[in-house]
């Protein structure tokens, strides 16, 4: 059976995802736990999946990758010898943050992170000489108005 998270398991993980530096100590404090009892939860929702990672958010236009990008693409191919292309190709360009199989009018959406356009080509091109694409356009995002990875508390 699938673990079950329970009220304590979701302040552990919001406590978390708000700042994944806390130490078990910290963690133990803020959510009202004993230090040992915090620490097996943390590592059995690990060990489950339900954690899947810790990592620092960074600024990523001070790393110089200013320009975010939603690549947008339709094709004509469907059998699963492209899509295991597909797949490996956008998950060997590490520029490339997020694919997205979608339902609708386009196929997938793929979100990027790179210096400036000129960097966008040169990803578009390696993108393209690894898998055949029938569409490809892409969106510059003008202005980024909230960005978060957090998931939203559950309200029960």
């Amino acid at each position: 059976m699938a673990y079950q998270i329970d009220e304590i398991d979701r302040r552990i993980v919001a406590a978390l995802q708000s700042d994944a530096s806390l130490s078990i100590d910290q963690l133990s404090e803020e959510v009202h736990l004993s230090r040992n009892a915090c620490w097996r939860r943390v590592k059995l929702m690990e060990e489950e999946g339900i954690i899947t990672g810790r990592v620092a958010l960074v600024d990523a236009e001070r790393l110089g990758y200013g320009l975010s990008v939603f690549i947008l693409v339709r094709t004509t191919h469907h059998e699963p010898g492209w899509l295991d292309r597909f797949r490996s190709a956008v998950q060997s360009i590490p520029e490339i943050q997020g694919v997205y199989r979608m339902s609708g009018d386009l196929d997938y959406v793929l979100r990027a992170r790179v210096p400036d356009v000129k960097a966008y080509d040169r990803l578009y091109q390696r993108l393209i000489a690894k898998v055949p694409l029938s569409d490809v356009s892409a969106s510059f995002v003008m202005e980024e108005i909230k960005e978060t990875m957090m998931l939203p508390p559950i309200v029960r």
